[in-house]
């Protein structure tokens, strides 16, 4: 007899059979019935229990959180809420789950609370359901590369170089913290560390992505990035994932074209193979918005918000252009936004790409050629010598979802623009290189995988989406 999942039995037309069946006690009631739930869906198994003829000391180990193996006979079921049940005639404790101390007891309990137990969090529905939705878009995203002819790679973790130049890095280092090695400056003497010289936890692929995209053409990364940014809001985490595509001959309208396709491939692939866990998170969000007014209600559900996604061509609007209706719009000249647009060249705020998105265009929206002096060094730099090929495309909800740009190709533009930001060429030798032999236009873009659950999911917090956060203080599991 094969071992089943809850989500085989329960999804499998009915007929009736011995069934061999293991998992974990969700609730055991009147001493009789067992709902069972093995990870694999939503719902759970009923299993009956015939009381009166199992033994005494069994019965009182079958709790709340305990591990079983079940074997019966799959019948129709006589209760309402499901179609069938399990008539167990032989069950066995794999691990018991002591009731007085097992953290997650059938009944709510507060998002803070679970991140605490985030090794047991996922016996929740709200939490099983987000991490298998997490997982989905996981294969979505590799099967959207596979089949249009990338090659995924791995971008070095441990990096000697800083992509954002922002400078916000973990450091690697094999050196004695109490008694490092120091030059005649009294500099810490990195030439004696484990890699001779400063060396970080990556903030991207995407440089590295490049190189390899400058010989096979198509690559893209799907890998951990790290930020050692001390803030502790809802959006950020220490350690999160990266997607990070990167074409060559791809200029910047081909790079807007690929990041379209793709958004809506993946999330069309959600809704397709995770419609029970997304509608669940959907009546989960529809429930806490009752508590909050009518103002602060969201104007689409989850299931809209994808197909809003899925169903709407993204318009294409410039930074300049952006700004123009941003500043005469009515939140700005009434004050409403916290951010005031008041002059070309402001970097926008979420409330302001959630505008666009929302009230004024109603469709996902790319905005593109942004000031040069607000983006990264990398970023090709347009004729008017002001604004660079860059993009970003905002959603409803969320605001920036994905960043991307035409990469910098001009050898002498690129050594022009480090040395303005004061970035060592030494230090980026063969980033150079990739100009100085058989150079040409590419293009690629960025997208942080946990801001994609995000959406997907309706979570409101970046912590509730990855399975064990790294945040200030807290590297917990």
């Amino acid at each position: 007899m094969t071992s089943k999942t809850v989500a085989q039995l329960l999804k499998a037309d009915f007929k009736s059979e011995d069934v061999d069946i293991k998992g974990w006690v969700r609730t055991f009631r009147a001493n009789r019935f067992i709902a069972l739930n093995d990870g694999s869906s939503l719902q759970n198994i009923q299993c009956v229990v015939d009381f009166q003829n199992t033994d005494e000391k069994t019965l009182k180990r079958i709790t709340t959180g305990a591990a079983v193996h079940i074997k019966g006979q799959l019948t129709e079921s006589q209760g309402k809420g499901q179609s069938v049940e399990i008539q167990v005639e032989k069950i066995v404790i794999l691990g018991d789950s002591d009731p007085e101390t097992f953290p997650i007891q059938p009944k709510k309990h507060s998002f803070e609370f679970l991140r605490e137990n985030a090794h047991l969090r996922t016996r929740t529905n709200t939490f099983s359901a987000v991490m298998r939705l997490r997982s989905t878009l996981s294969f979505a995203i590799h099967k959207y590369f596979n089949d249009n002819g990338f090659y995924y790679m791995h971008t070095p973790i441990i990096t000697g170089s800083d992509a954002e130049g922002a400078g916000e890095m973990f450091r690697v280092s094999a050196l004695d913290p109490k008694n490092p090695p120091l030059t005649e400056d009294g500099e810490v003497d990195y030439k004696q560390d484990f890699f001779g010289k400063e060396t970080n936890l990556t903030v991207s692929g995407q440089l590295e992505a490049e190189a390899y995209a400058m010989s096979l053409g198509k690559v893209y990364t799907f890998g951990p990035t790290f930020r050692a940014e001390n803030s502790n809001t809802s959006r950020h985490l220490a350690e999160f994932w990266m997607i990070e595509p990167e074409v060559a001959f791809m200029d910047l309208a081909g790079n807007m074209d690929l990041a379209e396709d793709f958004l809506k491939s993946v999330l069309k692939y959600v809704l397709e193979h995770n419609r029970e866990d997304l509608e669940f998170l959907e009546q989960r969000l529809l429930d806490e918005e009752k508590t909050k007014p009518q103002a602060d209600r969201s104007e689409l559900n989850l299931i809209d918000k994808l197909k809003f996604v899925i169903e709407n061509n993204f318009k294409r609007v410039s930074y300049t252009e952006a700004i123009d209706i941003l500043k005469d719009s009515k939140p700005n000249k009434k004050k409403q936004f916290k951010y005031t647009i008041e002059e070309w060249g402001t970097d926008l705020q979420s409330e302001h790409e959630r505008f666009l998105v929302e009230k004024h265009f109603k469709c996902p929206v790319i905005l593109f050629d942004y000031p040069a002096n607000i983006k990264a060094f990398y970023m090709r730099l347009n004729e008017d010598g002001k604004t660079v090929r860059a993009m970003d495309i905002l959603f409803p909800g969320i605001g920036e979802m994905v960043g991307g740009s035409q990469r910098e190709e001009r050898l002498d533009v690129l050594k022009e623009k480090m040395k303005a930001l004061d970035i060592d060429e030494e230090e980026l030798w063969w980033y150079l290189e990739l100009r100085k032999y058989g150079t040409a236009v590419h293009s690629g873009f960025g997208l942080g995988f946990e801001r994609l659950v995000m959406f997907v999911t309706g979570m409101g917090n970046i912590r509730d989406v990855i399975p064990f956060p790294r945040t200030p203080h807290n590297a917990d599991f």
